[in-house]
């Protein structure tokens, strides 16, 4: 059951994404030769006047095969106004960003159905220490109630500048060595320095300090979508800084491949259907952000080239522009076998 909850995940995300670059391809009427969810070979696919719509063996992936895009023209004579550098710059880039704007689409419509089903919405405290647990490490450190969170450094030198608690969460709550907390106390500046303890029964890294209860919102029709959109924006920066992370060579511990995810929906799939949606939120906006990437083979990636191509008036060296693809493809391949085997490390050692 956990593999059909796998795919499902993938899947959704996959045919937003990539629905987006085929609407709006159409849209600007590029000639579309293929629209497939998944890789590898076709297991069922279906011509629709001229673009084929398929599914692939591997449910992991999927793309819009647009003319123009590479030399493999299908033996389909395509007139060129017709291909994707065959159009203007900024409908080329509109293509090339579709697909990370139905990431964030889907995200935050389902983010807002949530709310708008549960009835409430929990607003994310400001971040200041409601509390400190005797004798924690908090304790120790020097924290005390009332004391303002203005800066959190971690030990690999990543700074966070919370506007909430929920800024700092997700990153304090996994990191096992020693932090710096810069806390604003009666109008003066103070530095803590504060190493967590592993707490078995949350599975997670703790100080002691305790977080103020946020102001739980009554959800309607009319706010659902607004709430929606400021978690979305809360997630968003949060998701962001632990991408940059893993590309500066921090948090590469944290990062998990098809294995991890995987197991990720099995458990999620236990806590209900709701929690599930939102993990489909969640990874449908980790995959908006991290297409936006400036990688050459990242929709973020293509869309600068372009930029760059439309700014100088000259086409990027074909030569070059294979080279910086190539590079692309060796950097994302090596990415996914680290995450891949830390995966499975992680299966056996605890």
């Amino acid at each position: 059951m956990g593999l059909i909850y796998f795919i499902i995940l993938l899947s959704s995300i996959v045919i937003v994404h990539e629905f987006g670059h085929l609407i709006t391809a159409k849209i600007f009427n590029v000639y579309c030769y293929e629209f497939s969810i998944g890789m590898g070979p076709k297991l069922i696919s279906k011509q629709f006047k001229e673009t084929i719509y398929s599914i692939r063996l591997l449910p992991v992936g999927g793309f819009v095969a647009m003319a123009g895009e590479d030399s493999d023209d299908r033996g389909i004579d395509v007139p060129y106004e017709r291909t994707i550098k065959g159009i203007d710059k900024w409908k080329q880039i509109i293509i090339m960003l579709a697909g990370v704007f139905m990431n964030f689409l889907l995200a935050w419509l389902i983010m807002s159905f949530i709310f708008l089903s549960n009835k409430y919405y929990v607003e994310s405290p400001l971040p200041v220490v409601a509390g400190v647990v005797e004798n924690s490490p908090a304790d120790t450190a020097g924290f005390m109630k009332d004391d303002y969170i203005i800066k959190v450094v971690l030990n690999d030198g990543t700074i966070i500048k919370p506007d909430s608690f929920y800024d700092i969460l997700p990153f304090s709550q996994s990191e096992s060595k020693e932090m710096t907390y810069t806390v604003l106390r009666n109008e003066e500046t103070i530095e803590l320095k504060v190493t967590p303890y592993f707490d078995e029964t949350e599975n997670i890294y703790l100080i002691g300090i305790m977080i103020p209860n946020g102001e739980v919102i009554t959800i309607n029709i009319g706010n659902a979508f607004i709430y929606g959109a400021s978690y979305l924006i809360d997630t968003t920066k949060t998701l962001f800084v632990s991408i940059v992370r893993i590309f500066s060579g921090k948090g590469l511990d944290q990062l998990s491949g098809p294995v991890g995810i995987y197991n990720v929906a099995q458990e999620t799939v236990s806590l209900g259907f709701s929690s599930f949606l939102m993990l489909i939120a969640l990874f449908s906006l980790n995959v908006g952000i991290f297409n936006l990437l400036p990688l050459p083979i990242l929709d973020g990636g293509r869309a600068l080239i372009v930029l760059g191509e439309w700014i100088t008036n000259k086409q990027l060296n074909k030569k070059l522009e294979t080279a910086i693809m190539a590079f692309g493809w060796i950097l994302m391949i090596s990415l996914m076998i680290f995450a891949t085997w830390q995966d499975i490390t992680r299966l056996f050692v605890r």
